[in-house]
């Protein structure tokens, strides 16, 4: 073999090889625009998310019926009361005076009634043996019913002063603990149209209720009896646990935002949960076990010529059948979302897929020509920034350098 035959030989090789890398590397640079996530077979939690406050399940407004000044308090913030135990007393002057007015006023009203018996028991004697008319005889007896009723009228007026002085004495009408205190000493307590509130008493800590507000896009799926786990500032990662006991019927519009109150009764053994809390509740729908994920953020990544191509196929297909067309061009045909997966040529290639429930990072997928496996497109470098994006990460989106140091 001549040694010119040898070096054409040689150019062939070189040039082949030469054109395998080049196919090669251009493939895999294509690929390597794309961020990718597969899909897989596993869990999902369907949940409602909700705000609320942390409230005791009974809560009683202790006021008071009469009006005075604040002498004494026996009771503070947190302290543990019993039913019937003195909370506070009024200063009792202005109502011992009234009740002794009133039982002054009883016994002159009684001394009048027994003179005007006595001359009705008279006067009866007297019509009798006919000593005086019929009609002096009646007026006797009227001034004597008259002064009996006067007698009972003076009764109640003492019976009213002595309870207003019982009154004065504020006792706590159940058992449990003081969440508030509304008086100090030397403060008037004015009773008039409406009973001032003193003091507030939650009957027991150890059982607790929410109250969540929920949206009315998703109170059709809140249930009574329905599991509830949420968290508060206060405890950080610590999740408790309750469950729904009622939904209000009676809706709250702020700002043409339409909510209900949802109640979800909570155990507080240890104490932790305190009134006024704010918590961040999760309603539990439905738990999904061994199901077809797919990535949040594949809905809503496209290539930046789909539309063109939607609408190219879309008159391709108008030549065709009706529902060919609609197929072409991405139409729903059952399916409800277009997803696009890297294809054994590193391009996009789209399906169509219906998803169901869904949380923070994936949905369900429900039906299409998806699988497990398949690498999901969530994102797209610029081949432009493909070199800075090797190195510090510049030209390449927020979002896509998280993505890629998550699968990383």
């Amino acid at each position: 073999m001549s040694l010119r035959r040898i070096l054409g030989i040689a150019l062939l090789l070189a040039g082949l090889a030469a054109g395998i890398w080049w196919y090669s590397s251009r493939n895999k640079d294509a690929g390597s625009r794309f961020v990718t996530s597969e899909a897989q077979l596993g869990a999902l939690t369907d949940v409602i998310t909700a705000n609320g406050t942390i409230n005791p399940v009974r809560v009683v407004n202790v006021g008071s019926q009469v009006s005075g000044t604040v002498e004494k308090l026996y009771v503070d913030f947190n302290d543990r009361v019993t039913a019937g135990q003195v909370l506070l007393e009024l200063d009792p002057q202005l109502f011992r005076a009234r009740l002794a007015q009133s039982e002054g006023s009883l016994a002159n009203v009684r001394a009048q009634a027994a003179l005007a018996e006595a001359n009705a028991r008279r006067a009866a004697d007297l019509r009798r043996q006919e000593f005086i008319s019929q009609q002096d005889y009646e007026s006797a007896l009227a001034s004597a019913r008259s002064s009996a009723a006067q007698v009972a009228s003076a009764q109640a007026s003492v019976s009213q002063d002595r309870a207003n002085l019982g009154f004065s004495i504020i006792r706590s009408p159940v058992s449990g603990v003081i969440i508030s205190r509304q008086v100090d000493i030397g403060q008037t307590v004015a009773a008039s149209f409406q009973t001032p509130t003193l003091f507030t008493i939650a009957r027991n800590l150890t059982q607790m209720q929410i109250e969540a507000a929920v949206a009315e896009a998703d109170i059709a799926r809140v249930r009574v009896g329905q599991k509830v786990s949420f968290t508060v500032d206060a405890y950080g990662s610590r999740e408790f646990a309750g469950a729904v006991s009622q939904v209000r019927l009676n809706p709250t519009t702020q700002q043409n935002v339409v909510t209900f109150t949802v109640v979800v009764d909570v155990p507080n053994p240890d104490g932790a949960l305190l009134p006024g809390m704010t918590v961040n509740a999760s309603f539990l729908v439905q738990q999904f076990e061994n199901v077809l994920l797919v990535p949040n953020a594949a809905m809503s990544w496209k290539p930046s010529d789909w539309n063109r191509q939607r609408q190219s196929a879309a008159a391709k297909g108008e030549k065709g059948s009706k529902r060919g067309g609609q197929a072409a061009a991405g139409g729903s045909d059952g399916y409800g979302t277009t997803i696009f997966v890297l294809g054994a040529d590193s391009k996009p290639e789209p399906r169509q897929i219906r998803i169901g429930a869904a949380d923070n990072d994936n949905s369900v997928v429900l039906r299409g020509g998806l699988k497990a496996g398949d690498k999901v497109i969530t994102g797209e470098i610029d081949p432009k920034d493909k070199d800075d994006s090797k190195g510090n990460g510049k030209g390449v989106s927020k979002d896509d350098q998280r993505q890629v140091r998550d699968r990383s």
